[in-house]
């Protein structure tokens, strides 16, 4: 059971990055998705989640408009489109799973969620 983040790299401000979040060992469905982010010295971060069952999504205040979190089909990656990238989005991001019904209550708490994956690095230059 196991969650592997890829797609991080080195952009320049403005820039997109496209994330994706695999599992293997278990399907993604029918949990909730999380993607988080680490910035060095600071606390890890909610950025977005999905629901798997209705696609609902949630977004913190910091990406909303720029990031965008998707799935095809229970089967395939989830995804993290960010756009117009900025160097206080350089991070490592993080994907997790957890239950509809903390994710619900709580999007973006790092205790709605209680399976992680191994971060990307995203680094945003200026």
């Amino acid at each position: 059971v196991q969650l592997q983040a890829s797609g991080g790299g080195l952009v320049q401000a403005g820039g997109s990055l496209r994330l994706s979040c695999a599992a293997s060992g278990f399907t993604l469905d029918p949990l909730t998705i999380g993607w988080f982010r680490q910035a060095p010295g600071k606390e890890r971060e909610g950025v977005a989640r999905i629901i798997s069952t209705d696609g609902m999504t949630y977004y913190g205040e910091a990406v909303k408009g720029r990031y965008t979190i998707s799935r095809d089909t229970a089967q395939n990656p989830v995804y993290l489109q960010m756009n117009s990238l900025k160097p206080e989005d350089t991070a490592v991001y993080y994907c997790a799973t957890g239950s509809a019904v903390m994710s619900t209550m709580y999007p973006l708490e790092t205790s709605s969620y209680d399976n992680w994956g191994q971060g990307t690095l995203v680094t945003v230059s200026s």
